[in-house]
């Protein structure tokens, strides 16, 4: 379990202190304060790979450094630090063998994965050379593509990838509550809406000249590919493929090795709303956490989450905990970047959510809406220079609210002296 970080000299903030929960942490705030740069940070404290580019670190600072702390099996706590060295232009990693963190996966919002497992990957290339055999990938790291084709390492494939896997595990399933196929049918009906369940039909060619069988989804209106399915569809397909690979593999590795599988799972996922429609947010973020904790009957999940919305807030709240989950919010402050840890406090629906402090919208509005109810506010409040006159403000609301908007109550003006009917009744009449 990841337990905490300390940055310095790197990222968008001069400092940067977080103390994560144990069970769900929930990233928000504004594009480009962090929030996914914190991700990769968190993955490489983990594993010690990076998903893409490394962080960079500010130029001219003394001090650039990343700091972490670790719980293993033992639940010991591990302090690590790095610090950016300039002539080499990397992070190296420290000295010596943190705690090991458990099976660890990251969704990005591009459609890539990366996966650490503790039975199949190295902590990081400079441990190879005190170990004998085979060399092992530091993670898997897979393109979108890679996903659904397969990925290799030096000539050696260690992911079949999605379509493949799929077949075979359809093919050799013995109906088991632990076979991947079951385990696949579970999560992707858990990451769907009730009503538009995800589940697998048979397979299918596609054309006369391809004669290779591809998974398909009985949908409601049909059976169709999984290579045609929809942007928000292959989301689902690819997290819900990526979990159960990864602990499929695990236990498969652990076999080989003669030890047992390792309990612990930790999930990041960078945006998890992508694509995704509301009736899919708000159900997404309790399913992964279901997903994983059916796996198997001791499985235990940390999760690391980044969201702009504020339907998956909502959905959060009737299950959140404070003594294991954690909101943080990156803000932008007199041209400094905090991240603040905010007390958990439930808002009701999304649009309570969108003007609450966390979202920090004046009204949950189109932003041409917004302008003209406090431009009316303000006639209404005595404040009549560079609003416009009655007419013109009365004219706007008709304009752009609808009948049934809460504001039109509030609309009170001296009509007869400012020759404006009443705002409601002209509305409809128009």
């Amino acid at each position: 379990m990841l337990r905490a970080l300390h940055l310095q000299g790197v990222g968008p903030a001069p400092r940067l202190d977080v103390e994560f929960a144990p069970r769900l942490n929930v990233l928000t705030g504004d594009n480009g304060l962090g929030k996914s740069f914190l991700l990769d940070v968190a993955w490489w404290s983990l594993t010690g790979t990076w998903p893409g580019f490394p962080a960079w670190p500010h130029r001219g600072v003394r001090r650039r450094r990343i700091e972490w702390t670790l719980t293993g099996k033992s639940r010991r706590a591990s302090n690590k630090r790095s610090d950016f060295d300039a002539g080499r232009q990397l992070w190296p990693w420290p000295e010596g063998r943190p705690s090991m963190p458990g099976l660890t996966v990251y969704a990005r919002v591009d459609g890539s994965f990366s996966v650490w497992d503790p039975a199949r990957n190295y902590w990081h290339k400079t441990s190879r050379a005190n170990l004998d055999g085979p060399h092992r990938p530091d993670a898997f790291h897979f393109s979108p593509q890679d996903l659904w084709d397969g990925l290799k390492y030096e000539g050696t494939t260690v992911c079949n990838g999605l379509v493949r896997d799929w077949l075979t595990w359809q093919l050799q399933d013995d109906g088991s509550e632990q076979s991947p196929f079951q385990m696949l049918k579970r999560a992707l009906e858990q990451l769907s809406p009730r009503d538009e369940p995800l589940r697998p039909g048979k397979p299918m060619r596609l054309a006369i000249e391809d004669v290779q069988n591809y998974p398909t989804l009985d949908m409601p209106y049909g059976t169709i590919p999984v290579v045609h399915a929809s942007a928000g569809m292959r989301r689902i397909l690819g997290l819900a493929y990526l979990v159960v690979w990864a602990w499929h593999e695990h236990l498969q590795a652990s076999e080989f090795l003669g030890q047992a599988p390792d309990p612990r799972f930790i999930l990041l996922v960078d945006e998890v709303e992508t694509h995704l429609h509301p009736l899919w947010q708000r159900r997404i973020v309790g399913s992964l956490i279901q997903v994983i904790d059916g796996l198997a009957s001791e499985t235990s999940v940390q999760t690391f989450l980044t969201t702009h919305s504020p339907l998956v807030l909502a959905s959060l709240e009737p299950f959140f905990d404070e003594e294991q989950d954690a909101l943080f919010l990156f803000q932008l402050e007199q041209q400094r970047v905090h991240l603040k840890h905010l007390p958990w406090a439930k808002q009701g629906d999304a649009n309570d959510w969108l003007t609450s402090p966390v979202m920090g919208l004046a009204q949950a509005r189109a932003w041409e809406s917004e302008r003209a109810v406090e431009a009316a506010e303000a006639y209404m409040r005595g404040e009549r220079e560079g609003v416009g006159s009655l007419t013109e403000i009365d004219a706007e609301l008709r304009r752009l609210l609808p009948e049934q908007d809460p504001f039109w109550p509030r609309w009170i003006v001296a009509r007869d002296g400012g020759g404006v009917r009443d705002p409601v009744r002209s509305k409809k009449r128009t």
